[in-house]
This record gives C-alpha cells, structure tokens and sequence, in this order.
C-alpha cells in the first residue's frame, strides 16, 4: 500500500461540486443534475469511496479553482499499476461520480440531520410569531 501512497499525484481528483445538484455544469458539475445530490461533502465521498473498497485519501485544504471557498477534494485510485481495476463494478471516473452520487443521500450522517433540521425550523418559527413589537 505504501508504493500506492507515494504514486497519490497520479490519483483521480474528485471534488464534491462535480455531484453537486445545486451546481450548473458551467458551474463544475459534471453528471446529470436528475442523478446529482445535493450539498455532498468531501468527507461522505471519501466514506463513499470507502465503501466501495477503492483506495482513496482526502485533501481537506484544497480548493475547487473555480469556487476557491469550497474546500476539501478526494484522491481516488481507480487503476493500478498493473492497469487492473480496483473495483471491477467502477470502470470510469464518470461511473464513480455516478455511483458516489447515488449513495451520497443514505449516508448515515446526512440521515440523522435531516431529522432535527426539519424540528428546529419548525420551533424557529413558532417562536419568531411571538412579541412583534420592540420595547422602547
């Protein structure tokens, strides 16, 4: 693994905005927005990567150029050196972003806030309908 390590450079780069549904292509997203998730972050893309048992490693100070306030990318190895596939099911880069994107929305921490997010908006509003005149 650590001669796989040091040959990084040679690595697919995947930056969360090439998933992104909020995003234009023009913008840098690089599937089909109907496929495309929305927000993903580069840490659910390396659990994604993970998950499909592809070696992958995360960049976290690393800026997209065209949105430099977006941080984070993930290094994946697709190839070997041998030219075998590490994941015979993920032939492509397109096919990883395709396959990331998919199982981006059932991550489990994309799930649990979800749930609270939806609460707090409610009690947010609730709250805000009281006391409309400012106290001089």
């Amino acid at each position: 693994m650590d001669a796989e390590m040091q040959n990084i450079k040679k690595w697919v780069i995947f930056y969360p905005i090439y998933i992104n549904s909020k995003k234009t292509l023009a913008e840098g997203r690089r599937i089909n927005a109907s496929k495309a998730c929305e927000n993903p972050t580069y840490a659910e893309i390396y659990d994604c990567c993970v998950h499909f048992k592809l070696p992958c490693a995360i960049e976290s100070e690393k800026a997209y150029p065209r949105d430099f306030m977006q941080r984070g990318r993930v290094r994946v190895l697709l190839k070997r050196e041998d030219g075998s596939l590490c994941n015979p099911a993920i032939s492509s880069r397109k096919q990883l972003m395709l396959n990331v994107a998919e199982l981006v929305p059932r991550h489990p921490g994309r799930t649990k806030k979800q749930e609270p997010a939806s609460s707090s908006s409610t009690a947010v509003a609730s709250k805000s309908g009281k006391g409309g005149k400012k106290k001089r």
